[in-house]
């Protein structure tokens, strides 16, 4: 026996289904907003801190320490890497307005020291290297070389934390910090994985290897910096 519907209720079943496409629309334009952030901001902290530019320096400091040691190490940079740049991802657009510096400046500024890092990442000299022999060979004197020289500056240096403090300007609320912290998380990772298995990657990947990867970084990190900068210049002027 067939149920009849009314013909009335089309309207209201249409009506409801109309909702229910326009809900699934917006929920999957938020997933992918949120997704192509997460993205933007893992690609532009990686790129600039460049965990295996800190490869020579963390075995070179390490060469004395046993496996045990060396990964203790690298948690311990990682870690503290994490948290330096989740403080200037929280906190870096409140001081920067407390000295009355506007987020146009901010951009500006940070995008001109991320175009400084990113030039000494094409060409590598020596007086562009984030740490010099001299304080190198003095770090080896230190019991504990996790947060300085590994995790600042070599990890978490001027260049990445003027990074987190141009996405953190760009924010549209707390949901897009969450994201951009979740991106930290993964560079801090990634940057314990590179230095953990630093003494075996260093044979195959070599001087040549990281010398190009080196530079792939330093061409994403200029183009990353170009754009902070037109943010800055764009939002003054109100373009």
């Amino acid at each position: 026996m067939k149920v009849l519907i009314p013909s009335k209720s089309f309207p209201v079943v249409s009506i409801m289904v109309e909702d229910l496409l326009n809900q699934s629309n917006l929920v999957t334009t938020y997933f992918s907003s949120s997704f192509s952030l997460f993205i933007a901001a893992f690609t532009s902290i990686i790129s600039v801190a460049n965990p295996l530019a800190a490869m020579p320096v963390f075995l070179s400091l390490t060469e004395q320490n046993s496996d045990t040691e060396r990964t203790a190490v690298a948690q311990k940079a990682s870690f503290y890497m994490f948290l330096v740049l989740v403080i200037f991802l929280l906190a870096g657009t409140y001081i920067m307005s407390f000295f009355g510096i506007s987020l146009s400046g901010i951009r500006i500024a940070g995008g001109l020291i991320i175009l400084r890092a990113a030039y000494s990442m094409l060409n590598p000299d020596q007086s562009e290297r984030k740490i010099s022999d001299e304080a190198q060979e003095a770090a080896k004197d230190k019991e504990d070389v996790s947060f300085s020289p590994m995790a600042m500056p070599m990890l978490s240096g001027p260049g990445s934390i003027a990074v987190v403090i141009g996405l953190a300007s760009q924010a549209g609320g707390i949901m897009d910090l969450a994201i951009m912290t979740l991106a930290i998380i993964l560079v801090a990772i990634i940057s314990f994985g590179v230095l953990r298995l630093a003494p075996f990657s260093a044979k195959y990947i070599g001087p040549t290897g990281m010398n190009a990867i080196t530079r792939m970084m330093g061409f994403i990190a200029m183009a990353i910096g170009v754009q902070f900068i037109l943010n800055g210049i764009s939002n003054f002027f109100g373009v």
